[in-house]
């Protein structure tokens, strides 16, 4: 018999915060309680960290990391260790992108199942081109070898750059989506229609068009609320040029960062949750779910998986990107007609929420 029913292999596990490992974890997590045997095989990116440990009833094991390039790591025991795990577990999943994918799937000791989060994006230049071409060789011989691939939408996956090597195999399971608890409306200032983004600072998030379709609306009771952090970003922060933008226009609002217990309060605030991004690396956006299990519905980006919540819940609306006089339509439009928000969050809530993702996942173990 097996040790373990399913083997997770990825770079990053908790205490690392990202939407991958933030996956990863819940997968993990919400297996283990329901009886299933789940290890993690994972880098020791903090040396901090103990090697081997049990994290909310999930085995982990960490492998010594001997290089860094950029925000990956190198760690040959990574290989070793998850394909002798392999060999005592019912089903292997590896979460990529992830530079070692394809010598586990190729050696892996039981059936691989690879979950596909999303292509590589890394800024230009010689080193990033060759580490993006490395990591998508790797990637294609992973999905090749792989007997399932799961993928957030089947919309982000026909886009993809590894379509051909995943085509016929996928199987659409999004991100387990938290629903946060009720929240207090601390952050709302008067009875005009409130907008809010969260998430990084940065140029692919597509605020500027952000502030400047809200900014062209006639109403002086609007506001727009910017939640996010922009001190420490990697690759550099746009948040001067969106004070640039705001330029003194008391609608607008830098919140910075907020802690996890601010968030529903933020939501709370909220008539319309914001996604603008125009960068089609972005796969899905967990925010905006979030958003929509509280309640409220979501101006999403017509970028594939990021416009996908939008088009199977019907609670929101899709733009395309950079379009600001796009934007001010539909802020518009959400403010005159904002839909049933009970019914648009039991949809999302039916779709999105943790308990029918982990189901889907059962099925794929049990499969």
């Amino acid at each position: 018999m097996p040790d373990h029913d399913l083997l997770i292999a990825l770079n990053y596990y908790a205490p690392y915060v990202s939407g991958l490992t933030n996956v990863a974890r819940d997968v993990a997590v919400e297996l283990t309680a329901r009886g299933h045997r789940v290890k993690v095989v994972t880098s020791r990116h903090d040396p901090a960290l103990p090697e081997h440990e049990v994290l909310e009833g999930v085995e982990v094991e960490r492998a010594p990391v001997v290089a860094r390039v950029g925000k990956g790591v190198i760690s040959p025991a990574l290989v070793t260790r998850a394909v002798a795990a392999s060999r005592r577990a019912r089903l292997t999943n590896l979460h990529l992108p992830m530079l070692e994918a394809g010598v586990i799937a190729r050696a892996a000791g039981s059936p691989v199942a690879v979950t596909y989060h999303c292509d590589v994006s890394l800024p230009p230049g010689a080193v990033n081109a060759l580490q993006r071409t490395l990591v998508d060789a790797s990637s294609r011989l992973a999905l090749r070898r792989s007997r399932d691939v799961v993928v957030t939408s089947d919309d982000y996956a026909q886009h993809s750059r590894l379509w051909p090597a995943m085509r016929g195999r996928t199987v659409a399971i999004p991100p387990p989506c938290h629903e946060r608890p009720a929240g207090t409306p601390r952050f709302r200032d008067g009875a005009g229609l409130h907008v809010g983004f969260l998430g990084r600072i940065v140029e692919e998030k597509g605020l500027q068009y952000l502030v400047r379709g809200f900014q062209a609306l006639d109403d002086p009771d609007s506001r727009l609320l910017i939640g996010g952090d922009f001190s420490n970003v990697a690759g550099g922060s746009v948040v001067d040029e969106v004070r640039a933008l705001v330029d003194g226009d008391p609608r607008v609002r830098l919140l910075g960062f907020l802690a996890d217990e601010d968030i529903a309060d933020l939501y709370a605030s909220l008539d319309v949750f914001a996604l603008p991004s125009v960068n089609a690396f972005e796969a899905f956006g967990i925010v905006q779910v979030e958003a929509m299990l509280a309640g409220v519905p979501a101006l999403a980006s017509d970028l594939p998986g990021v416009r996908t919540p939008v088009q199977r819940t019907g609670f929101g609306r899709v733009v395309t990107p950079r379009d600001v006089e796009g934007i001010t339509a539909a802020l518009a439009s959400l403010a005159a007609d904002p839909g049933d928000r009970p019914a648009g969050a039991q949809r999302a809530r039916e779709l999105y929420s943790i308990g029918p993702v982990i189901d889907a996942y059962e099925a794929l173990l049990r499969r």
